[in-house]
């Protein structure tokens, strides 16, 4: 049975359609071929690169946790002189966590021997570490700040303190604490009264450094006393 006219054509143009998509094809991998299968080779080969350093990333991870720990347990026993090798090594790591553990723990060391100047240095390496959270960097300062404090002009101690010290902030006890003794230091006692006064004040203050705080601000004639709580009050009637 012979087809209509316009199905005889569109069965042709189909059929031209499809020889020129494999001719194009044929073309395209006689030119290209070679190209797109070292493409594709390649691909594979980042691919499996990836995964082998991210295998090797978390077994060197692991690997410097065992060091570390075992640094610790070499303190834990007193044998500092074995210990240090691998705190020294551990904080030249590229791994942001371990690198500040081991010069955190390395400032304590010559801390414990009274060398403030070299933990001051230890814990600046940690305060300009960009790699570093920036809690761990505030922390930093405010060890290195607290270790140099009696070597500073007092001007200085406040500048750094400022941004920290602040009501609410988790370094409010510590970094406000060395701020107001500053600004007495510079003769500020209203501004170090009142600063005195918002840390005693301040809940999430440690309780030692409140009561510091309480002493510090009456002794500066600012009452300081946190207000008893209603219930509190009503009882007392």
């Amino acid at each position: 049975m012979a087809l209509p006219p316009n199905a005889n054509a569109e069965v042709f143009m189909r059929e031209v359609d499809e020889e020129v998509r494999r001719d194009r094809m044929t073309q395209f991998w006689t030119r290209w071929g070679k190209v797109a299968i070292a493409a594709i080779v390649l691909a594979l080969a980042v691919l499996a690169g990836v995964l082998y350093w991210q295998h090797r990333s978390r077994e060197a991870a692991g690997a410097e946790g065992e060091r570390l720990q075992a640094a610790y347990d070499a303190l834990g026993q007193g044998r500092i002189d074995k210990a240090q090798p691998a705190l020294a090594e551990l904080a030249a790591s590229d791994r942001d966590v371990y690198r500040a553990l081991a010069r955190f723990t390395e400032a304590d060391i010559v801390l414990q021997r009274n060398d403030l100047k070299a933990a001051a240095a230890k814990f600046a390496e940690v305060a300009a570490d960009t790699g570093q959270a920036q809690p761990i960097r505030d922390l930093a300062l405010i060890r290195q700040t607290a270790a140099e404090f009696d070597t500073l002009k007092p001007q200085v101690v406040v500048e750094r303190m400022r941004p920290l010290a602040v009501p609410g902030g988790a370094w409010l006890g510590s970094a406000g604490e060395m701020m107001a003794v500053a600004q007495l230091r510079l003769g500020q006692k209203a501004q170090a009264g009142q600063l005195f006064a918002r840390i005693a004040r301040d809940e999430g203050v440690p309780g030692s450094i409140r009561q510091r705080a309480v002493q510090m601000a009456g002794l500066l004639g600012v009452d300081a006393v946190p207000a008893a709580p209603a219930a509190t009050q009503e009882a007392a009637r």
